[in-house]
């Protein structure tokens, strides 16, 4: 038959026959399963690494304990002094009046409603002074003033 004389070259595949349809896998070089992405683990550094590796430490070091505060912030130190005021008084805490950095800790002023009356007015309310410690412990407290809700002074 004319025209048969040629043949066209077909490339051969490798892997396992396709179905009609199907697609390749796409082709995976140089990269075996599960170590993609990691770098490899070296179990002493380089002799010239130490030196840095050192002073990166130094640098992200921890400051020693007696420059660094740590402790309670503002806000956890007023509701510390808050609830050792309920506890003490068996009352509520109204508010915080005063909140302020100490060398030890934090002094808190909270406001407490000791008589309730009728009208609300004419309630008795004070102020105790508190002192916490950097963990939000009790140090002391004793009442500053009280007073009538409606008549506060100015002090």
């Amino acid at each position: 038959m004319p025209g048969r004389g040629r043949e066209r070259s077909v490339p051969e595949e490798s892997g396992p026959p396709r179905r009609a349809g199907e697609q390749a896998a796409p082709e995976r070089r140089g990269t075996t399963r599960g170590t993609e992405g990691r770098t490899p683990r070296r179990s002493r550094p380089k002799a010239d690494e130490g030196e840095a590796d050192e002073s990166r430490r130094r640098r992200h070091a921890p400051e020693p304990q007696s420059r660094r505060r740590p402790g309670v912030t503002a806000r956890k130190a007023a509701q510390y002094a808050a609830l050792h005021v309920q506890e003490l008084t068996g009352e509520p805490a109204e508010g915080v009046t005063s909140l302020e950095r100490s060398e030890d800790g934090w002094e808190v002023g909270i406001e407490v409603v000791e008589t309730h009356r009728i009208p609300d007015s004419t309630d008795i309310l004070a102020v105790y002074r508190v002192d916490v410690d950097e963990e939000g412990e009790l140090v002391s407290y004793h009442r500053d003033r009280r007073y009538y809700r409606g008549r506060a002074d100015d002090q």
